[in-house]
């Protein structure tokens, strides 16, 4: 239900926003047509002053019009005298500043002619025309006046709103991605979080009943006097309080080392010898499930600077991990070899496998592999992430390589040896 409601929410926000996006562009559109037609508005005005002025002038005006009556075609407008370009020039530049309209324009005068007209509705977008009349010969032309860069002129009008609406929409949809991001990892990590309270209630029951239950068969009057069922239910609470204790430091380990509250305390150290320590002391596991793990120790430099104590468990959380997941009959293989300035140490198992797609994710918190049909493995998801942690402080990397069911290879190297 509460993932339906997530999706519901990122439906109805991804609609509003784009609701909001098509409401933000055609607002631009709508700016865009008012300065264009405040723009043709302004071209017309000029445009129609200027024949006024022209037609006011009836020696000037029978001029141009004779000199276009005088020629046929448009090329007669080239044949202008230079007194009536210069009134025409000058007529235009007038009304250009007196309408507070800079911008690049030229001007013909011609004939009326029907191909002129096709023509011109074709440029309509920055040609406006306007009829000459001579009074007395009633002979007629066409003043034209045309602006070659009457777009860029608009954009540039509208440069700093459109520059400006386009920021905005990509803050926007930048932060509404960085919202649902937010949102699904905050699912994510609810999840994770839930799955690791119901573990760590797991783990920590068991024990406890186990303790709860030794602690009554030891208050019992009849084992009073039988020491070996004594000394057999005391070491059962001695080691299920001991589980309880380890599981407990796992947490406040994770947690400090993340903080950086707990110091590594590096020394000089053999990591061969470390490798056996951490084997003996997961060898009882491999007994019981009468399995086999195979040391080849090759690497001839072995020695570096590290914690002890921290590497011994990071080693530990593999091999251990190795054993839970691994099948029936435990086969575990560790080797180390150098491979120029690193040592590398490989722990491999014949286990379940990882699927490629949670080789990253192994080293979150929290989580843990899908294991089909084993439901027997515990822990907190906590050990991966925690060995990740460590070797990462000791200047380290650690990379899976595995395929379901063909078992898990966790490749550790460690530079400056």
């Amino acid at each position: 239900m509460m993932l339906n409601r997530n999706y519901l929410f990122i439906a109805i926000s991804s609609v509003a926003l784009l609701t909001v996006l098509l409401i933000q562009v055609n607002w631009i559109l709508e700016s865009a047509r008012i300065k264009e037609e405040l723009f043709s508005e302004k071209a017309n005005m000029v445009l129609s002053k200027t024949a006024e002025a022209i037609h006011s002038d009836a020696q000037t005006c029978g001029k141009i019009v004779d000199y276009v009556e005088a020629e046929p075609g448009s090329d007669s407008a080239a044949r202008l005298g230079v007194a009536e370009v210069r009134i025409l020039d000058s007529l235009f530049a007038h009304y250009m500043s007196f309408y507070n309209f800079h911008v690049d324009y030229s001007f013909v005068v011609t004939k009326p002619d029907p191909v002129d007209a096709v023509i011109a509705n074709h440029f309509a977008n920055y040609i406006y025309q306007k009829p000459l009349e001579n009074a007395t010969s009633q002979g007629r032309a066409e003043l034209k006046l045309i602006f070659p860069d009457k777009n860029q002129f608009i954009m540039g009008e509208m440069g700093t709103l459109f520059i400006t609406s386009v920021i905005l929409i990509i803050v926007v949809l930048v932060m509404f991605w960085r919202t649902i991001q937010s949102l699904l990892k905050e699912k994510r990590l609810s999840d994770q979080t839930t799955d690791f309270l119901n573990n760590m209630t797991h783990e920590f029951k068991t024990p406890l009943t186990n303790i709860a239950l030794a602690g009554k068969m030891l208050s019992k009057d009849q084992l009073n006097n039988q020491e070996s069922r004594i000394k057999h239910y005391s070491g059962i609470i001695l080691e299920e309080n001991e589980k309880l204790r380890l599981q407990v430091e796992q947490m406040l380990s994770m947690t400090a080392l993340e903080r950086g509250e707990i110091p590594l305390q590096k020394a000089e150290l053999d990591f061969h010898k470390l490798i056996h320590e951490s084997v003996k002391c997961i060898s009882v596991q491999i007994e019981n499930k009468k399995g086999n793990i195979k040391l080849e120790l090759m690497a001839e430099r072995y020695l570096m600077s590290g914690d002890k104590t921290h590497l011994t468990n990071a080693l530990c959380n593999l091999i251990d991990n190795a054993i839970k997941y691994s099948k029936e009959v435990p086969e575990l293989f560790i080797q180390t070899f150098n491979a120029g300035e690193y040592l590398v140490v490989e722990v491999s198992d014949n286990g379940v496998g990882i699927d490629k797609e949670y080789h990253k994710k192994v080293f979150e918190k929290y989580f843990r592999i899908p294991t089909g049909d084993i439901h027997n493995v515990k822990g907190f998801g906590l050990g991966l992430a925690y060995t990740k942690k460590i070797v990462e402080l000791h200047g380290g990397t650690i990379e899976p390589e595995s395929e379901n069911g063909n078992g898990t290879t966790f490749t550790i190297k460690f530079p400056n040896v």
